[in-house]
């Protein structure tokens, strides 16, 4: 008889877990700063709260530890290039597309404001083409997101600077949902995701070594 007590109140937890509405809302441009939201609690993700330093006695070995770490290279993630953007959104948009039309508008976009400005200088066909296809996706996607999701406010502006080397965005945008609207929607798009995502980076590991991965636009780095 306890054990069936026990069962009952997981799966009333499991319930109320699962109608529990969680947020983001993202800030980028200069700074990137994320705040997150769980049920009525929020908090700050990024930028993360400096602390203060543990221990001031002995400043020679912070400063030892501090240099040991800036020797120690970070394993950078690849910088996609403007046809791995595009390959992303075919790979990723119609399993997407699929999980919201199951969640019956289950995902509020509020606020979703976003400047994409592109950088066209090294590419300029490339940047062109890749604004066209934005700029098209936007105009025909926006309609059918709408009958997705819940955006109340949407503003989203694209335009090329062909005199410019890095693409620049600005804006905010703020997600919101159940977290058993979430489940369903990982379950959908975690295959396909997890399949482009093995095909990118052992296509980035197959890269000629000459090119700069800095820009992503596949030139030669200059000699030195």
């Amino acid at each position: 008889m306890i054990g069936w007590w026990i069962l009952g109140i997981l799966l009333l937890v499991l319930l109320l877990l699962c109608l529990t509405r969680v947020g983001v809302l993202i800030r980028f441009g200069e700074e990137l700063t994320v705040s997150a939201r769980f049920g009525f609690l929020k908090f700050q993700v990024l930028p993360e709260k400096k602390k203060p330093p543990k221990d001031e006695k002995k400043p020679e070995e912070a400063q030892k530890k501090q240099t040991q770490k800036q020797e120690k290279p970070k394993k950078a993630f690849p910088k996609p290039t403007l046809s791995d953007i595009r390959d992303a959104w075919k790979a990723m948009w119609p399993p997407l597309k699929k999980a919201l039309r199951r969640t019956r508008r289950g995902v509020r976009i509020d606020p979703l404001d976003v400047s994409v400005i592109l950088g066209g200088q090294a590419e300029p066909a490339d940047a062109a083409q890749l604004y066209g296809e934005l700029h098209g996706a936007v105009w025909t996607g926006m309609p059918v997101l709408e009958q997705l999701l819940v955006i109340p406010r949407p503003h989203i502006h694209l335009d090329v600077d062909f005199t410019a080397e890095e693409t620049k965005i600005l804006g905010s945008v703020g997600f919101s949902a159940r977290i058993g609207t979430l489940l369903r929607i990982g379950m959908t798009v975690a295959i396909p995701g997890l399949r482009w995502l093995l095909v990118y980076m052992k296509k980035k590991k197959q890269a000629p070594v000459g090119k700069d991965e800095s820009n992503g636009h596949g030139k030669e780095k200059p000699a030195a």
